[in-house]
């Protein structure tokens, strides 16, 4: 049970150093990098549950991205194979390419996506041989259940704050087109359980393109 640790331990100096090392302290790449490692490091749960964590830190704390650009990115994110939380690819990219340079929207993308992933990473490969001989003593398991409770709290914190900035997008006043998409959407997955998720965002996005002249948008 020990060999996965010294393998793993190999491995992580190098990457864990190589991206900081390379980017100057101050720098827009360094807080991306810091930044995301936060996300990294201290969000659990689903891609969904990452969500506040960003809105917080890209468009309140740093104001890297306005509302609509975060929302976009979400969207992207929900459209495109994979999980939600590559979202971070796609903010890292708008962050730092926002003066149209590609290079530096690859390279945004790319710290963000590392420094995110890395300590999923390091949390998942050094402790999982421990886990699985240690993982049903009470107190791992109480540990555990804690953290799912929290992660579940945080997906609803992302359903707030996706759902207010795109249905009362202006002050308290809901968008009566965006709220019947909503409700639709809703008795959708009522009804078909397995729809797949890219298929509903399309047709959501679709429906909001054909009735956006209707509403003057």
């Amino acid at each position: 049970p020990w060999r996965p640790v010294p393998v793993a331990l190999v491995f992580l100096p190098p990457l864990a150093v190589a991206p900081a090392a390379t980017l100057p302290a101050g720098s827009l790449l360094w807080q991306i990098a810091l930044f995301f490692t936060k996300a990294g490091a201290f969000v659990f749960g689903s891609g969904l549950a990452i969500v506040p964590f960003l809105y917080g830190g890209v468009v309140k704390e740093y104001g890297w991205l306005n509302d609509r650009e975060f929302l976009d990115a979400v969207a992207v994110a929900m459209i495109t194979p994979g999980p939600v939380v590559i979202t971070v690819g796609f903010i890292g990219y708008l962050v730092a390419g926002r003066s149209g340079d590609v290079l530096a929207g690859v390279s945004g993308a790319s710290v963000a996506a590392l420094a995110t992933f890395l300590p999923c990473w390091l949390f998942t490969v050094i402790p999982a041989p421990y886990f699985k001989k240690y993982g049903k003593r009470p107190g791992i398991v109480a540990f555990v259940d804690g953290v799912t409770a929290a992660a579940v709290g945080a997906i609803a914190g992302a359903c707030v704050v996706l759902g207010r900035r795109t249905l009362f997008a202006d002050g308290w006043m809901p968008d009566p087109i965006k709220v019947a998409i909503l409700l639709v959407t809703i008795g959708l997955l009522y009804r078909f359980k397995k729809l797949p998720e890219p298929v509903l965002v399309l047709a959501a996005a679709l429906a909001g393109l054909l009735l956006a002249p209707a509403a003057g948008g």
